[in-house]
């Protein structure tokens, strides 16, 4: 059976923006370093949107300073790996999935790192029948995508970098050193094609971290991804994303979304800076992060019970739970946070007493 684009629930990059890779493939006319899909420029015109001379629209991937993106794209055209490192919710896996697939027009060489990470995950592994079978032979060997990308001159991904042990992490270092993998195994190598680089994403703000060894993090340039600057910059992260969720997972438009969506962003802005938007209230903050990733899944849910169990208009009590849920990670640190949040601010803003009401029904 044949499964189209369209029917996919998340479409890797590439293939969901295809048409926009294509278009600036076709209208790209700088120089581009040896393996790359795009030029420098067009990658960034890619990630932060523009419109080409043929008045085709590039949809906005990523909402920040130019320059910092501009860094990031420098940084893989040399022999530096980008280490894009921010608290959770900033989107860096979103940037590092979209870098692969401009430059490389492939996003799926991944590792996605946990406390289980093997170190054949990173550097190969073998097929243990063909191995019994035959010895240590190259056919034997299952390369590692890192090892596909060195191969092949394409960009390979590390998600969570700072959650894969500390020994495994150091595979690493001959790797972005030396741009060979030895095979001690077959008395080889494998030396890198040019093109190939590293994106790896890290928080370090997180439970359950292990730290960069000194010598994998200088062979890293570090691009830090900040929270949105602004309260109308957060909103457009968020409405953005939820619409295309929305459309993703077949869900109809729900009028007032975006009211609520600036209700939900106020509430985490004001939680994570530790006072209320107009600086007259000093607040406590709750243990999470409060990221745009949580807002716009906050939101999603909202949109799901006022299409499937309202009257399909979005309404406080559709987001009341959600929101409750995103904050209240500690049931004790963080309910007496949020419950001191609803009686000193939700409950005296004049056109919020609906959604006070509701999130009172929610907290019990």
């Amino acid at each position: 059976m044949t499964i189209t684009d369209s029917a996919l629930l998340r479409p890797h990059a590439e293939q969901a923006y295809a048409a926009e890779l294509a278009a600036l493939a076709a209208a790209d006319d700088r120089p581009r370093p040896p393996s790359w899909r795009l030029s420098p420029h067009a990658v960034v015109d890619y990630l932060l949107g523009t419109t080409l001379p043929d008045g085709t629209p590039i949809t906005p991937k990523y909402v920040g300073p130019r320059r910092l993106v501009e860094v990031a794209v420098a940084t893989i055209a040399t022999d530096r790996a980008l280490l894009l490192l921010g608290v959770p919710g900033t989107a860096k896996t979103w940037v590092s999935e979209h870098l692969a697939a401009a430059i490389s027009g492939s996003s799926t060489l991944l590792v996605q790192g946990t406390s289980g990470t093997a170190e054949e995950a990173i550097r190969y592994g073998w097929n243990y029948a063909r191995l019994l079978a035959e010895g240590p032979t190259r056919s034997a060997l299952v390369p590692s995508p890192v090892m596909t990308a060195m191969d092949d001159g394409r960009i390979a991904r590390v998600e969570e970098l700072t959650r894969i042990p500390s020994d495994v992490q150091d595979a690493l270092i001959t790797i972005l050193s030396e741009k060979t993998l030895p095979i001690p195994e077959l008395g080889t190598e494998v030396q890198a094609t040019k093109g190939f680089n590293v994106i790896a994403t890290a928080n370090d703000r997180d439970r359950g971290v292990n730290e960069l060894s000194s010598a994998l993090r200088r062979r890293f340039n570090t691009v830090v991804l900040p929270l949105p600057a602004s309260e109308d910059e957060e909103v457009s992260i968020v409405a953005r994303r939820v619409e295309a969720l929305g459309r993703a997972l077949d869900l109809p438009e729900v009028p007032t979304a975006l009211e609520e969506i600036r209700r939900v962003v106020t509430i985490f802005r004001e939680l994570r800076s530790g006072a209320t938007s107009d600086g007259r209230t000093t607040l406590k903050s709750p243990t999470g992060t409060l990221s745009p990733a949580e807002a716009i899944s906050v939101i999603t849910s909202g949109i799901a019970l006022a299409a499937h169990f309202g009257d399909g208009v979005l309404r406080p009590a559709d987001i009341a739970a959600g929101i409750v849920g995103a904050v209240v990670k500690d049931p004790v640190t963080d309910a007496t946070v949020w419950a001191e949040y609803l009686e000193a601010v939700v409950r005296e803003r004049r056109d919020w007493s609906d959604f006070y009401r509701a999130c009172r029904e929610v907290s019990g």
